[in-house]
């Protein structure tokens, strides 16, 4: 006669397996037991004025109406004045506080807040710049930090 195929080990993994899911389907009926049973209205939540989740609808009164033009989707118009004040406080003023000509660059002390900017021949507009020079120019963020750039003597 043949063995078994059948071992030990075997039958006591499908005992386990077995008992495993007669637990599961024990607890699941267990549940199903010993709920209140969610209906929908205990699920819905409210947003109140202030933007809040909450159980309780919100209240009438509270309801703010919105006209559909006040609405903008876009950014508003400029105007000229919008314009020419945007254009006046790009400019600023300094003084050139060195410049190597051999090298082609050179730094510049902002006049309202005394930083020091980074300036290169390839951003000056006209002529050359020594020390000491007033000049106007604008700022471009570069690699390293803020660079002067459209530099111009005053």
């Amino acid at each position: 006669m043949g063995k078994s195929q059948q071992t030990y080990s075997k039958t006591e993994r499908e005992k386990k397996r077995i008992k495993k899911r007669e637990e599961k389907q024990k607890r699941k009926e267990a549940r199903k037991a010993n709920s209140t049973g969610g209906n929908f209205e205990d699920m819905i939540a409210y947003v109140d004025h202030n933007g809040n989740l909450t159980d309780t609808p919100p209240d009438p009164s509270m309801k703010v109406e919105i006209d559909i033009e006040d609405i903008q989707i876009s950014v508003p118009k400029t105007t000229e004045a919008d314009k020419l004040a945007a254009e006046e406080a790009k400019f600023r003023n300094g003084k050139v506080s060195f410049f190597d000509h051999s090298k082609g660059f050179g730094f510049i002390i902002d006049s309202e807040n005394q930083e020091k900017y980074f300036v290169h021949v390839s951003g000056i507009l006209e002529g050359e710049l020594n020390e000491n020079d007033k000049v106007s120019f604008e700022l471009e963020r570069g690699q390293k930090g803020m660079n002067a750039v459209r530099v111009s003597k005053i």
